[in-house]
């Protein structure tokens, strides 16, 4: 059996692959992108539910999670199989410059680790968005909280991961948090908006 590697020389050899790859701006972008499909998607299902007349807390979990669940396993395929060409892409084209292999180079080797990388923060960022948001309709689920305060606290949530987001993005921007935090909030009252209106047009139950 091979030797295992002692952990400091594991974490040193990510470090490397990861400034390499430039893995951090990359997996940063997929975050930010996929915890705000996530939080815009389950808020849709928690919305679309009052307007229905069916806020009931084991529905909207299995709806909320089925959601994320679809959205973690397309983010992971689709990050690593975009990856793969992209990188596999650029390892091609370096190889013909250097009339070498690259694959058990750093070059390679880090290619490979940006790929699983990117595709597990794709994968994990819509899921805990998703998470969160519910956690309210766990409760009610088991009777911790009535399901109109679940509701309520749900909006409220996915509220706060908005601003949140908003400020990561000043932070990496040097930008405004103010000025950040308001487009996501007024993204999340466009998401509102549109799912009443759509149950306007419908003749939604809860309305």
């Amino acid at each position: 059996m091979p030797e295992r590697q002692p952990l400091s020389e594991t974490t040193g050899n990510w470090r490397l692959y990861a400034k390499v790859s430039n893995v951090e701006v990359i997996a940063r972008r997929y975050f930010v992108m996929n915890a705000f499909d996530g939080a815009l998607t389950t808020l849709g299902v928690v919305i679309g539910a009052y307007l229905a007349g069916r806020l009931d807390p084991t529905v909207i979990i299995l709806a909320g999670m089925s959601g994320a669940i679809a959205m973690a396993i397309s983010g992971f395929s689709g990050a690593y199989l975009t990856e793969t060409a992209e990188r596999s892409r650029k390892l091609k084209r370096l190889e013909r410059a250097m009339l070498n292999p690259m694959d058990d180079t750093v070059q390679g080797q880090a290619a490979r680790f940006a790929t699983t990388i990117t595709a597990l923060v794709d994968a994990i960022s819509p899921l805990l968005a998703s998470l969160c948001i519910l956690i309210p309709f766990v409760l009610a689920e088991y009777g911790l909280v009535q399901v109109f305060l679940a509701f309520y606290l749900s909006i409220v949530i996915t509220l706060v991961l908005l601003l949140l987001l908003g400020a990561y993005l000043a932070y990496i921007s040097d930008e405004s948090v103010l000025k950040y935090g308001s487009r996501m909030l007024f993204v999340g009252m466009v998401t509102a908006f549109a799912c009443i209106l759509l149950a306007l047009i419908l003749g939604g139950g809860g309305i």
